[in-house]
């Protein structure tokens, strides 16, 4: 059986769920969208069904994906209804919506609502994504408050750069959310893993953790509450070949790597196929038999290389670990140019394992 898999540490999961309700003691739902940023969905919401205040997703397939599973706390689509059709659906399983534009609004006064809808309602600070304007958010507010199909509103919004604890853009923002919103009474949602971990006067009455339940960080290294997260996924497989090249000879496609000693190559069952990144460069940290090295070579399909020439003990059946505790995956992630949310949510192929 191909070695290459990922152990999903469940206690990690709930660690980090609990740091980010310690953090500021605000309620939390915990975003498990795109199959709970790979992995899965089902599991993670299970462990966290006692503890969580509820659960985020993207669409009505990932919730009702949850409901089918027996979750039954609170599901908010993160992006509403898509059509109208929805609308039934929303109102049998009992899900919260984000309203965050006029189509929707439409949508809800042609509707027959027997269940009123629990809305969040987005307001754009200066995302500029989705969301409404600063001076047609209030009059919207109120008419949804007067409105009978309407049980409850949350004000919401999301902030575009509260990663970066240096720029003064999430600051605007807030200001821009408190001068909109102070007439209108209610709870608030402003934050997500970013908000929750670095900007406390931003907390809300609502976090929304994504990132940070996965254990990855938002940040660059060296935020204080970021260095608390437990890393959930363990990328692993094991070395399958082991043999030697002379000093400059390639090693993979396109020749991108020329050995400049004799070399001790190690070929690991893992590939961009599992979602590992093609584009991680020669020089991307791996462990093997807990040791560090590095990647070389172009990443192919189904397998990539690594150094061994230092590790004279290890070869053949070697375990291989490609990001997890020992090699973060913002560290991989940065030797690639990407971000760890796009290597969680492009895991495939590789069977998952669940450690309670």
């Amino acid at each position: 059986m191909r070695p290459a898999h990922a152990l999903i540490d469940l206690g990690a999961l709930r660690h980090n769920y609990q740091l980010a309700r310690q953090l500021y003691g605000n309620k939390a739902l915990a975003v498990i969208k795109a199959n709970a940023y790979g992995h899965g969905a089902i599991r993670c919401a299970q462990t966290l069904a006692e503890s969580a205040d509820g659960f985020a997703v993207a669409c009505i397939e990932e919730a009702l994906l949850l409901r089918h599973a027996g979750i039954q706390k609170p599901i908010l689509l993160l992006e509403g209804w898509f059509d109208p059709t929805e609308l039934p659906l929303i109102q049998q399983y009992d899900l919260w919506v984000v309203i965050h534009h006029h189509g929707q609004l439409r949508d809800l006064d042609e509707a027959h609502i027997e269940h009123p809808l629990q809305v969040w309602l987005k307001l754009d600070t200066g995302m500029h994504r989705v969301g409404f304007k600063p001076e047609e958010y209030g009059e919207i507010w109120r008419t949804l408050q007067a409105t009978d199909k309407v049980s409850s509103l949350v004000k919401m919004t999301h902030f575009s750069r509260a990663d970066e604890p240096d720029c003064d853009t999430t600051m605007q923002q807030l200001l821009c959310f408190n001068e909109t919103t102070a007439q209108l009474q209610g709870p608030s949602s402003l934050c997500n893993s970013a908000g929750a971990l670095a900007w406390p006067q931003a907390q809300g009455d609502w976090l929304r953790p994504g990132i940070m339940l996965y254990g990855a960080s938002p940040f660059a290294p060296g935020q204080k509450n970021a260095a608390r997260l437990k890393p959930v996924m363990q990328l692993n497989s094991r070395v399958i070949a082991v043999h030697n090249v002379s000093c400059g000879e390639s090693v993979g496609y396109g020749a991108q790597f020329i050995s400049r000693r004799p070399t001790r190559i190690g070929v690991v069952a893992m590939g961009y196929a599992d979602g590992y990144p093609r584009h991680a460069k020669s020089g991307t940290p791996v462990l093997v038999d807990n040791q560090r090295t590095e990647l070389i070579g172009r990443v192919s399909m189904d397998m990539l290389t690594v150094d061994l020439t230092d590790l004279p003990a290890v070869g053949l059946g070697s375990s291989v670990q490609l990001w997890g505790e020992g090699v973060l995956a913002s560290e991989v992630a940065n030797w690639a140019d990407t971000i760890p949310y796009q290597l969680f949510c492009n895991l495939n192929r590789v069977p998952r394992h669940y450690l309670n």
